[in-house]
């Protein structure tokens, strides 16, 4: 009994001890956890801050074109639906037909919703990046192509030639030529170029990309 007993005691204070302790500090290095902050997408420290409002008013642009076009702007699927843009917007180099669709007057008396001939446009690289020019006409958009947050879309950033210049002002160079757009894909090899509020009173630019014919020899 007294054998027990002793036994119970030395149990309960060699609990008692431990319960006592300070608690040791683990060795080695404290894990952390690393926050990674997003990433500002390039074309932000590219754009104007006009082209910028721009951009970030396409929504508004979008709802105002459409309301003023009416029945005019049926049928033409998904190149004028707002939400029709897909995953991998980047096209791929290369010669491509193309089409302007505006919404508002650019100049005085023209009408608001005009669909122009379709016009042969090229999707070029420079270095990794890629570019658009518009081949013909007496007004001819070129930029080049950047990513954004939104995976759904690449920003265009470019300037306007106009008449017989050889080629257009890098963009910045003339804040009055300066374009800025977003570009999408809405279907198998079928892209827009959407240009909101334009230079002058139109509303938004519409243009359409697919891949030009392959001439034979």
């Amino acid at each position: 009994m007294k054998a027990s007993i002793g036994l119970l005691f030395g149990i309960a204070g060699s609990l008692m001890a431990a319960g006592c302790q300070t608690p040791q500090k683990a060795s080695g290095a404290r894990p952390t956890v690393e926050v990674s902050a997003d990433e500002t997408p390039e074309w932000q420290g590219v754009a104007n801050e006009q082209d910028a409002e721009r951009i970030a008013s396409l929504d508004a642009a979008w709802r105002e074109a459409l309301a003023a076009a009416g029945k005019q702007a049926a049928g033409e699927g998904e190149l004028l639906d707002p939400k029709a843009a897909l995953a991998r917007p980047a096209p791929s180099p290369g010669s491509y037909m193309c089409r302007l669709i505006r919404f508002g007057s650019a100049k005085p008396r023209e009408p608001e919703y005009q669909a122009f001939k379709p016009f042969f446009c090229h999707v070029g690289v420079n270095g990794d990046q890629l570019s658009i020019t518009k081949q013909t006409g007496t007004e001819r958009p070129a930029g080049y192509l950047w990513d954004d947050v939104n995976k759904r879309r690449m920003i265009f950033l470019g300037s306007l030639a106009l008449g017989n210049e050889d080629a257009p002002l890098s963009y910045g160079e003339d804040p009055a030529r300066d374009m800025a757009g977003i570009f999408e894909r809405i279907g198998p090899l079928r892209y827009r170029l959407v240009v909101p509020r334009p230079r002058g009173t139109a509303k938004l630019d519409v243009i359409e990309l697919v891949p030009a014919p392959v001439q034979s020899e």
